[in-house]
């Protein structure tokens, strides 16, 4: 739900419109030629391989964007878990030439994830729990010890890559600011594409936040 402007107001739509608006993500000139997959990370022979949801082929994983992939994979990887990725990048026959990385986290189950392409931001932090989720629905804020609060917001370009969702509900002024700056979660160790601020009424907390399938800047 963007406009040429810089702001943009997102009422809430029904699930249809939803469907409609963001199962066909933008793409800019930047990323021409490029696909976003999500997949399954391992290592063998020396090399990181690419494993695509539902797919039983696997890919070489070329670094050609600098993204640190290898050295973020190495941090995660342990006998606990399978490691999830989600990325931009070209296939070319057995190799995958990754240009950008949103995720990397522990996960045997974010392939399955219903929500993920209508989804345009996720956000969450810690020391309180707190989580929010964006669609074309509007904003829904979670935070512990409290019901989830569900409304329309104002998106704002600050430039750089930067913006902020705000909305006013309850009596209280929310914000979710937003910046493209590599951010690892405190508690999973996952690693994210941008890091987050929750402010409500002046208080702050901070976490790390992803694109979800419907925005893929």
């Amino acid at each position: 739900m963007r406009v040429a402007r810089s702001l943009v107001v997102v009422a809430l739509l029904p699930l249809f419109a939803a469907c409609q608006l963001f199962d066909g993500p933008r793409e800019s000139a930047s990323h021409a030629g490029q696909t976003r997959m999500q997949g399954q990370l391992t290592a063998a022979d020396g090399k990181l391989l690419f494993q695509p949801c539902n797919e039983t082929s696997s890919y070489v994983v070329n670094d050609t964007g600098g993204t640190s992939v290898l050295q973020q994979a190495a941090s995660l990887a342990d006998t606990k878990g399978k490691l999830f990725a989600d990325v931009r990048g070209r296939i070319v026959d057995s190799r995958l030439d990754l240009e950008q990385l949103y995720r990397v986290e522990r996960s045997g189950t974010a392939c399955d994830d219903p929500n993920f392409k209508l989804q345009i931001l996720r956000a969450a932090g810690h020391s309180p729990e707190w989580n929010v989720k964006v669609s074309g629905k509007g904003m829904v804020v979670d935070r512990a010890g409290q019901p989830p609060l569900a409304v329309p917001y104002v998106e704002e370009q600050l430039g750089d890559g930067r913006f902020n969702l705000s909305t006013e509900a309850n009596n209280q002024h929310i914000e979710l600011w937003v910046a493209p700056q590599r951010c690892t979660d405190s508690s999973t160790g996952s690693v994210q594409h941008m890091s987050a601020e929750l402010r409500i009424n002046g208080q702050v907390q901070r976490g790390c936040a992803y694109f979800g399938g419907a925005r893929n800047d």
